[in-house]
């Protein structure tokens, strides 16, 4: 470099020099001058000022943790939603409706009126058991003096009361204690029935249904309302009879709903029938453990349950954007994040298939990692990174 910088000082001469020498030096010879200082000065420049050493860029990721092993097979069943705790309401008497009292959709309480009937003809029969049982309390009492009277004569007097009077009295008293029982018993029944003239909610509910108007005749027995009680909601499906031994009581359930599309619900099953259904397939019920007011009976449910117990089967579920492709289609990578370093680490794992949008991790994960879920292709192993959201 002290060779250069003498060269050049050397070059830097007066301009009358120079301009002399350039009428003395044809052009074709000056070109060499020219092709040194050319050279020269990017290497002046270069031990000048020295490059600064390369910043490497911190990336951000997206993370997924690593939950329970998953089991068996997934299966989705179509259903609808039904109240857990439903009830089909009618007159235990038959009559005509006087007043209807309440609509569909309307909120009732217990104990609350939904209907009454007609209670003139109820009234009437009441009013009839209550004469025949005081007739029968009459009877009673006379059959009581009677047997009484013939008692007390024949501890006074032995032989003026023969054993057979005595018998007929006890006889006569006993019969009218039991008519007195029979009339009391259809006091009760006729009371009873004309109580049941009016219809009340058995528990706190909504209406459902409503299948009555005034003035209508109903049978004993005929359904007038259904009543379901808020909040508790089933969803109802049917198991084909080739997977139903698969399902179990408590077996977890996600449960979905056209209605509310961007929403998952967790659900429990509940009740499985023991008696098959339409084409073979048993009914299932699965408990919705939400209270969302837009659960209602009657809407489109989709259930999912994990079916099957086999070990063999376990596996994790991670999102497909978290796998990174490997050297086959059974084997591939993905980066388990470090939070003690910030550092990523490319792990092999092993995979067979896809459900839905998730791959089935055969190994190479446990329980609690947490690993990049987006722009692994970018990522390195050892790289430092930021922790973003899922």
């Amino acid at each position: 470099m002290k060779i250069l910088f003498a060269n050049t000082e050397m070059m830097i001469v007066d301009r009358r020099r120079v301009a002399g020498l350039q009428k003395r030096t044809p052009a074709t010879k000056r070109w060499p001058v020219v092709l040194v200082l050319a050279i020269a000065w990017p290497l002046l420049l270069a031990c000048s000022e020295q490059a600064p050493p390369p910043v490497e860029t911190v990336r951000a990721i997206r993370t997924f943790e690593v939950g329970d092993p998953a089991e068996g097979q997934k299966r989705r069943f179509s259903g609808v939603v039904e109240a857990a705790d439903n009830s089909s309401i009618s007159f235990e008497v038959a009559g005509n409706v006087h007043a209807v009292n309440v609509e569909v959709g309307q909120k009732v309480e217990k104990g609350q009126v939904l209907a009454v009937m007609d209670d003139r003809t109820f009234g009437m029969k009441m009013q009839a058991a209550q004469a025949a049982m005081g007739r029968a309390e009459v009877e009673l009492n006379d059959a009581r003096s009677e047997l009484d009277r013939l008692r007390k004569a024949a501890e006074i007097n032995p032989g003026a009361v023969s054993q057979r009077s005595l018998d007929q009295a006890e006889t006569q008293f006993d019969s009218a204690r039991k008519n007195l029982r029979y009339h009391n018993s259809q006091l009760d029944l006729t009371r009873r029935d004309l109580e049941r003239t009016v219809l009340k909610a058995p528990f706190d509910g909504v209406v459902a249904t409503r299948q009555v108007d005034p003035f209508q005749q109903v049978s004993l027995g005929q359904v007038i309302f259904e009543l379901y009680a808020e909040g508790a909601m089933e969803a109802a499906i049917s198991v084909p009879e080739s997977e139903i031994d698969r399902v179990h009581l408590g077996l977890p359930a996600e449960i979905r709903f056209p209605a509310l599309p961007d929403q998952v619900f967790n659900g429990t099953v509940s009740e499985i029938s023991r008696v098959a259904g339409g084409a073979n397939a048993f009914p299932v019920k699965a408990i919705v453990d939400s209270d969302n007011p837009r659960i209602r009976p009657g809407i489109t449910a989709e259930v999912t349950l994990l079916l099957g117990e086999n070990e063999d089967e376990t596996a994790y579920l991670v999102p497909t954007g978290a796998l990174l492709a490997g050297p086959d289609e059974s084997n591939g990578f993905v980066f388990i994040f470090d939070p003690a370093t910030s550092t990523v680490r490319k792990t092999a794992v092993a995979f067979d298939g896809v459900r839905e949008s998730d791959v089935i991790v055969r190994s190479g994960l446990k329980t609690g990692d947490v690993i990049a879920v987006a722009g692994v292709s970018f990522l390195r192993d050892g790289q430092q990174v930021i922790r973003g959201n899922r």
